[in-house]
C-alpha cells in the first residue's frame, strides 16, 4: 500500500514540517555535488553501531543526527519525503511547531538507539530520516486513526486507489515491518534496511505523540 494524501485539514502552517523536508532534499543535493567523494561524506557522518559501541565519542554520538538528514539514493529520499509531506503536517498541527521540532528529533534518536541495540556490532553506515519518519506515522496513528488516507493498492497487474483509515494504512506499514524483522532474524545481514529502527521510532512516536499532544481545549480537531 502507498498512501498518497490523507484527508485531514491543518489549522496552521506546518513550517517545522517543510523545513524539514526542504533540509533532507538540501543534504542529498549537496551529496550528489560531491561525486565520488559521497561515500567517504557517508562515512564521515552516518551511524556506525560499531564505532558508537566502542568509541562513545562525541563524533559518533553527533552522527546519530547528522544521519537523519542523509540518504541513499533518490528512492530512498522521495519514499521518506511522501511520508513526511502527508503525515507530518497533521502531526505538528497538534503537537505545536516547538513540541514537534523536539518530537522528531527524538524519536529519530530512539530508533538510532534502536538500532545500535540489535546490532552493536555492524559496520554498516546507516543513514536515512527513516527512523523519525516511524515515529511520526506512530504518533499519526494514535491521532488520528479514523482519519481517511488515499491509497494506491498494487493488485498483480492492475492499480486501485480507494481510502482506507489510516488505522488501517500505518497498522499495515507497522505489520510489514515486523514481518521483515522475523525474515531476517536467522541472518541479521539480510537486506540494507534498518527495520528495527522503523519499530523503535515507531513504538516511540505512539507513546511520544499522546506525551507531546496538546491539551483539548487548545486544539479544537475537525469533525467528519
Amino acid at each position: 500500500m502507498i498512501p498518497i494524501r490523507d484527508d485531514n485539514p491543518t489549522h496552521s502552517v506546518p513550517i517545522i514540517t517543510y523545513l524539514l523536508i526542504a533540509l533532507n532534499i538540501i543534504v542529498f543535493v549537496f551529496q550528489t555535488m560531491l561525486g565520488s567523494s559521497n561515500e567517504q561524506f557517508i562515512y564521515q557522518f552516518a551511524l556506525i553501531p560499531a564505532e558508537v559501541i566502542t568509541t562513545l565519542s562525541l563524533g559518533s554520538i553527533f552522527n546519530i543526527f547528522t544521519s537523519m538528514f542523509m540518504h541513499a539514493g533518490f528512492a530512498h529520499l522521495g519514499g521518506n519525503m511522501l511520508y513526511l509531506w502527508i503525515f507530518g503536517d497533521n502531526v505538528e498541527d497538534r503537537l505545536g511547531s516547538g513540541r514537534f521540532f523536539f518530537f522528531y528529533i527524538l524519536g529519530g534518536t530512539i530508533a538510532s538507539l534502536t538500532h545500535i541495540i540489535s546490532n552493536p556490532g555492524s559496520q554498516i553506515p546507516t543513514v536515512g530520516a527513516s527512523g523519525a519518519i516511524a515515529a511520526v506515522l506512530g504518533a499519526y496513528l494514535v491521532l488520528f486513526p479514523r482519519q481517511k488516507v488515499l491509497t494506491l493498492i498494487p493488485l498483480g497487474f492492475w492499480l486501485r486507489m480507494t481510502m482506507l483509515p489510516a488505522s488501517i494504512v500505518l497498522g499495515g506499514w507497522f505489520l510489514l515491518q515486523l514481518l521483515q524483522v522475523m525474515l531476517s532474524m536467522g541472518d541479521p545481514s539480510i537486506g540494507d534496511i534498518a527495520f528495527w529502527a522503523h519499530i523503535g521510532g515507531f513504538v516511540s512516536g505512539v507513546l511520544l505523540g499522546l506525551l507531546f499532544k496538546k491539551p483539548e481545549t487548545e486544539y479544537s480537531a475537525y469533525h467528519w
